[in-house]
């Protein structure tokens, strides 16, 4: 070691990185990134054209990184809202373990990757759409609406179900009313579903400022809306069915979730005002999530069936 290296000064623990690779994972958001694969290959696979599978997977990937991309935008914007609610506290760029430099230039490196990706592995309408998906879910929800307007899961939530129409597109370069019907199941879930999780987080979103449904129009209002969703996104749910590109087994099992989604639905929508405990619209929020998985696991299922039958 020269004399210059042993006086070299030593950088304070406060300037050294506490970023870890699992910080960096959860700024992609996981658990959303699971559904977005989930809905994304659903929409591939219903296609009625077939991709080489190595193609199709790199889409899916890059379809992946996309919405883990928005993600990351998503938790650079937000943290000083964040850092104010306990289910988003101790995320990455709240609690320091990542800037929010660093978090912003790994959402806009993701983007770029993510699009070039898909416009390489399939075609440059899906890859343009996926640019699209980002930038609605970091720009037109994040910054432009979330804060703005109790509106803002309605509008934003055109972002998570734009996923199985890009997943679509990869595989046929356009779009369809198979694709639309996959959008609109999402599109009609996340309201209830989000609200939901707000009734319960009530006082979370007020302290942030977030102009969630029960904060800015109360909690009776929120659950007549909840229930006024549900029963649209029922019948929603058992379109594939109906539009013939689903069997019967799906269509019974649309059905049946519907109805279930429908009763908790009900449930929350009985719910006494100022029901601390808010045992319903938890119910129903966890239930939602597993209707979801069950609608797209379910057409998966159905579409492999009929591959194997007609193979």
């Amino acid at each position: 070691m020269t004399l210059v290296d042993a006086q070299a000064p030593i950088a304070p623990r406060e300037a050294i990185s506490l970023s870890e690779p699992r910080d960096f994972i959860e700024l992609l958001k996981p658990r959303v990134m699971s559904l977005v694969i989930l809905t994304a290959v659903t929409g591939l696979v219903v296609a009625p054209v077939h991709m080489h599978p190595m193609l199709a997977a790199i889409s899916i990937l890059a379809i992946a990184i996309g919405a883990g991309a928005a993600g990351a935008l998503n938790m650079w914007y937000d943290a000083d809202i964040d850092a104010m609610m306990t289910r988003t506290a101790r995320r990455p760029v709240p609690t320091g373990r990542v800037t929010g430099e660093t978090a912003l230039a790994f959402g806009l490196a993701l983007s770029l990757l993510s699009v070039c990706l898909l416009g390489l592995a399939s075609n440059w309408f899906a890859a343009g759409f996926l640019a699209f998906t980002i930038f609605f879910y970091a720009v037109i929800y994040t910054i432009g609406l979330k804060r703005f307007t109790p509106q803002n899961i309605v509008i934003g939530g055109a972002a998570g179900a734009f996923p199985p129409m890009v997943g679509y597109a990869a595989a046929t370069g356009g779009l369809s009313v198979e694709s639309t019907i996959l959008f609109l199941i999402i599109f009609l879930w996340t309201p209830p579903h989000f609200w939901a999780l707000a009734l319960f987080k009530l006082r979370d979103y007020g302290s942030a400022g977030v102009p969630m449904l029960p904060n800015v129009a109360g909690e009776r209002a929120t659950r007549i809306q909840i229930f006024a969703y549900s029963l649209v996104l029922a019948p929603i749910g058992v379109a594939p069915f109906l539009f013939g590109y689903a069997g019967p087994a799906y269509g019974v099992v649309s059905t049946l979730l519907g109805l279930n989604f429908l009763r908790h639905a009900f449930v929350v929508l009985k719910m006494a005002d100022g029901d601390e405990k808010m045992i319903p619209a938890k119910k129903l929020f966890g239930f939602s999530i597993l209707y979801l998985f069950g609608l797209f696991a379910m057409l998966l299922v159905d579409a492999a069936i009929t591959m194997t039958i007609g193979g």
